[in-house]
């Protein structure tokens, strides 16, 4: 993938600056090395009775996907059968990258399978193909929609009070990714979806 379009997230408030001003966007190389050396995956989806579903995982950034497995019994492999939208985060949070996405089976033996080699590769683990029977357990690719990234490690943090959008100290670098095209806003026009649920109008909009 080139580059995909990079922008301020819509966080009033909390004194982020334009896209041009203090240290500027993050890269998306930025984004890429943390999605790739991610320990874990925090994968959210929904109950089919709308109740939200959060649950730790171990993955792989590939292909410009982020990759992980579940039983097919496990709630969060029926909840995306139900609705595949979901998010992923890396582990850290004060690097934290969000990826938008919809969650796809992957059933193809030799794209599990090197998915299954990535994984031992990454966590020094040795899953077989077998164990990965897709009748048993899914390999789940989710591509990206729309990233969020936050750097706050040179010392920026949110304001301590809970509830209370103050300014930063240090205004931390902050970017939303557009990756492809997301769901029309409220107005029906072809918009890309960023932080906060704000409207971005797309190129042909």
């Amino acid at each position: 993938m080139s580059n995909p379009h990079a922008t301020r997230p819509y966080m009033p408030g909390y004194g982020i600056l334009g896209p041009n001003e203090g240290r500027g966007l993050l890269p998306w190389s930025w984004a890429e090395e943390r999605l790739t050396t991610s320990h874990d995956y925090w994968v959210a989806t929904v109950w089919p009775d709308g109740r939200p579903h959060v649950m730790p995982v171990w993955g792989i950034w590939n292909d410009e996907s982020v990759w992980f497995s579940s039983s097919l019994q496990s709630r969060k492999a029926r909840n995306l059968r139900a609705d595949p939208r979901c998010v992923v985060t890396t582990d850290n949070p004060t690097e934290p990258v969000v990826v938008e996405g919809v969650a796809e089976v992957v059933r193809d033996l030799a794209a599990i399978q090197e998915m299954v080699s990535r994984v031992n590769e990454k966590y020094a683990s040795d899953i077989t193909l077998e164990f990965m029977d897709p009748d048993v357990n899914a390999t789940f690719r989710v591509r990206q929609r729309w990233v969020f990234s936050l750097n706050l490690t040179d010392g920026a943090s949110p304001s301590p009070r809970l509830g209370v959008a103050s300014p930063l100290a240090h205004q931390p670098s902050a970017n939303s990714f557009i990756t492809q095209s997301g769901s029309p806003c409220s107005d029906g026009a072809p918009h890309h979806r960023g932080a906060a649920g704000d409207c971005l109008q797309s190129p042909a909009g």
